[in-house]
Parts: structure tokens; C-alpha cells; sequence
């Protein structure tokens, strides 16, 4: 029984920590694991067994992975609206 429960939580952390690496943000990483363990445990609680709380993480932590996606996303381009890039001349040209 013990070994079984070691299993199920090798296993579980392997699926959070290779969702966490396809990430590339920190808001898509960090989406990732909460989304992964939010839906374990909703999974667990819905179905009680080890095949819906792995399901529920696999399921949580794509979801989690594009909400952070998409805020990493709007911050990047927020950012570059707030800090245009400059050209050669600044102001769109020499000033005399």
C-alpha cells in the first residue's frame, strides 16, 4: 500500500514538473503548477481515484499553462507600449 502511494506521487510530480518545463514565462510557469494542482485536487474529489487526479492535473496545468501564456503575453505588450522602441533618431528626427 505504501509503495503504491510513493508510485502515485513519483508520478503526479513527474507530470507537474514536465508541464512546468514547456513553460517559458514566469506566469505561464507559475499557471502551470497551480493549474496542475488545482486539478489534481478537483479530479481527486470528483472521481477519487489515481486515473482522475492525474487526469485533472494533466487537464489543470494546460489550462493553467495558457492563462499564464496569455498575461505573460498582455504584459509584454503593454510594456513595449509604454517603452516604444527608439529608431536612430529619437522623436522621429533631429531637433535643430
Amino acid at each position: 500500500m505504501m509503495k503504491a502511494r510513493i508510485w502515485i506521487a513519483a508520478a503526479a510530480a513527474t507530470t507537474v514538473m514536465a508541464l512546468a518545463g514547456c513553460a517559458s514565462g514566469p506566469n505561464q510557469n507559475l499557471g502551470t503548477g497551480i493549474g496542475a494542482l488545482g486539478g489534481a485536487a478537483v479530479g481527486h474529489a470528483i472521481g477519487g481515484n489515481t486515473g482522475s487526479t492525474l487526469g485533472g492535473a494533466a487537464i489543470g496545468g494546460v489550462i493553467g499553462n495558457q492563462v499564464g501564456r496569455s498575461v505573460d503575453e498582455r504584459n509584454y505588450y503593454e510594456s513595449q507600449r509604454a517603452y516604444p522602441p527608439r529608431g536612430y533618431y529619437p522623436y522621429n528626427g533631429p531637433n535643430y
